[in-house]
């Protein structure tokens, strides 16, 4: 039996995005982006919660394409706060519609979304070496950054804690515990 992480011993579902995803160093620039969104939505709430409807927001959301978000009026804004399959949060439906816009200004701006998230690792993976899942914290000195450089930059819902988050998610910071199968597989 392979030893993991045990916040994912939840349901099949959550094993898979472990097993598959979590923790793997992402380069595609939609795929960073859907991250980010799904990220703010979390705020305030659980992974699972967001993990089990990450299908309905992909509908919801036009596949996270962030060039048809931008143009979200509030004909299509209201049918999202009356989509019972995703969070129905304006603030954060908003905060979406504004990010789409900041990150096709970033993308733009730099190249690729990929070049300025990977920025504030230096462009590599940080390999922590936790025991346990306890040891690990809910922020960073590089998460405190770049919540802060994401703020400035016009991002929402990008707090230091959901800035933390998505660099996990993203495989720019390897905080599988070292006892997890994949602690060894994922990153450098």
């Amino acid at each position: 039996m392979k030893k993991r992480c045990s916040w994912c011993e939840g349901s099949d579902l959550y094993r898979s995005y472990h097993d598959k995803e979590w923790g793997m160093p992402l380069h595609d620039d939609d795929k960073l982006f859907e991250f980010l969104v799904l990220e703010s939505f979390q705020a305030g709430l659980s992974w699972s919660t967001i993990l089990n409807k990450r299908e309905a927001f992909r509908l919801a959301f036009d596949d996270f394409d962030a060039a048809k978000i931008v143009n979200y009026n509030e004909e299509k804004i209201f049918e999202l706060l009356n989509n019972a399959h995703i969070i129905r949060n304006r603030l954060k439906i908003n905060a979406t519609v504004h990010n789409a816009e900041t990150y096709l200004h970033i993308k733009k701006k730099y190249g690729s979304f990929d070049k300025y998230i990977w920025q504030f690792t230096d462009f590599k993976v940080i390999k922590n070496a936790w025991s346990t899942e306890d040891d690990i914290p809910p922020t960073s000195p590089v998460s405190d950054k770049m919540s802060k450089q994401l703020k400035k930059d016009g991002f929402k819902f990008v707090g230091t804690t959901i800035c933390y988050a998505y660099l996990q998610a993203i495989g720019a910071v390897n905080d599988h515990i070292t006892s997890c199968f994949r602690y060894h597989e994922v990153g450098v």
